[in-house]
């Protein structure tokens, strides 16, 4: 297998950047440029909120412009608020009302960025479009396929693998093979003004703001009761939606009587009685799982139907975990873990891997944990 050609044909193909302002879409299209690549850049603006402000849209457009500017290639500006609020905000708020974790920047990279945005940039005349991504795809028998990047702590793969291989086949992403120390020395050397950017964080559209301030804006609170296994009643909570499994802080549970001093986790939610069910111990045997079920498998590799040997990863910062992948006729998959996996949440991503190259994922639609329900608290 090769990586997929960073140099265009003779006739200088059309690339377009998404260039958010970051160092990193930066850099990428300092090097397709170099490369001999026709490069435009496209700044696109996902979550319209004029008085908001955690909203860095205006200053990012600002440094995406002086970037352009810099690297003599035209910015076009185009907003998908509408298409975001459609197709990944819209599944955001029904994941949350149904006291599940979602996580909407799987769905912004395939319905925006490599959706949308791929979409654009076909009518700009463009053969390629190109992100700052930090993953590889390479160009193997069974066509293009999704792998790790080089760098192993930027490593962007389990985000991307929900992206259709029809819109992958039609994507670069120059950084995969770079650490991003060299990156941000590469950006330095070319004069690119931002170059020691810090790197943003959080949720695609929430950012640095306050998470559950900004989901009391959409949701309302539906209080219910905070249960031990037992049943003893500890207190009230604002809403399942607004806490996740293995969550500690924000439960004011505080000291009680008959109990150890060792602070409360989320374990489970009881959705028919409105119930969040907690246990005292980061290390709790409830909030460990061995197995769980997946919907809809989606899949980045000719498709399986025998079970087999893989490592999976059901939250981004996790190291891979050695499983046991079983697809099911239906289409979804079962999963069983070498070694119990610690507060596994339904609604988050369970991402499969051989070696370097993504197999695929699905959303995790319900989990086994290690002890019952009934264990003592």
């Amino acid at each position: 297998m090769s990586v997929l050609p960073p140099a265009p044909p003779a006739s200088r193909a059309r690339v377009i950047v998404g260039l958010s302002g970051g160092v990193d879409s930066a850099v990428a299209a300092l090097l397709l440029k170099e490369a001999g690549w026709d490069v435009q850049g496209l700044f696109m603006s996902n979550w319209e909120e004029d008085d908001d402000a955690y909203c860095t849209a205006a200053q990012d457009f600002q440094d995406a412009r002086a970037v352009a500017t810099e690297l003599g290639i035209p910015l076009h500006r185009a907003s998908f608020a509408a298409e975001y609020r459609a197709r990944v905000f819209e599944d955001f708020l029904r994941e949350h009302r149904a006291g599940r974790t979602p996580n909407p920047d799987v769905l912004c990279n395939r319905e925006i960025k490599f959706g949308a945005a791929l979409a654009w940039a076909r009518r700009l005349g463009a053969s390629r479009f190109a992100t700052g991504h930090y993953a590889r795809l390479v160009e193997g028998a069974d066509g293009v396929a999704l792998c790790k990047a080089r760098d192993a702590a930027k490593d962007q793969s389990y985000f991307l693998h929900a992206v259709r291989r029809t819109e992958l086949a039609q994507v670069l992403m120059p950084l995969g093979q770079l650490e991003k120390g060299a990156v941000r020395a590469r950006a330095r050397r070319a004069g690119l003004p931002v170059f020691d950017k810090p790197d943003s964080t959080g949720i695609c559209f929430i950012g640095e703001r306050p998470f559950r301030e900004f989901l009391a804006r959409f949701l309302p609170e539906t209080p219910g009761r905070i249960e031990t296994p037992a049943g003893e009643s500890l207190g009230t909570h604002a809403g399942l939606g607004f806490y996740t499994l293995g969550q500690r802080g924000g439960l004011r549970i505080g000291g009680r009587a008959g109990h150890s001093e060792q602070p409360w986790y989320v374990a489970a939610k009881d959705a028919a009685r409105n119930t969040l069910i907690v246990v005292q111990g980061r290390d709790h045997p409830m909030l460990s799982s061995t197995t769980l079920a997946t919907a809809a498998w989606h899949w980045l590799a000719p498709p399986r139907r025998d079970a087999l040997r893989c490592t999976v990863k059901v939250r981004y910062r996790q190291a891979d975990q050695p499983a046991i992948l079983t697809p099911r006729a239906d289409g979804t998959a079962h999963i069983a873990f070498q070694s119990p996996q610690r507060a596994v949440t339904p609604g988050q991503y369970a991402v499969a891997y051989e070696g370097d190259r993504c197999l695929g994922g699905a959303v995790i639609e319900a989990v086994a944990p290690a002890a019952a329900a009934s264990a003592a608290a």
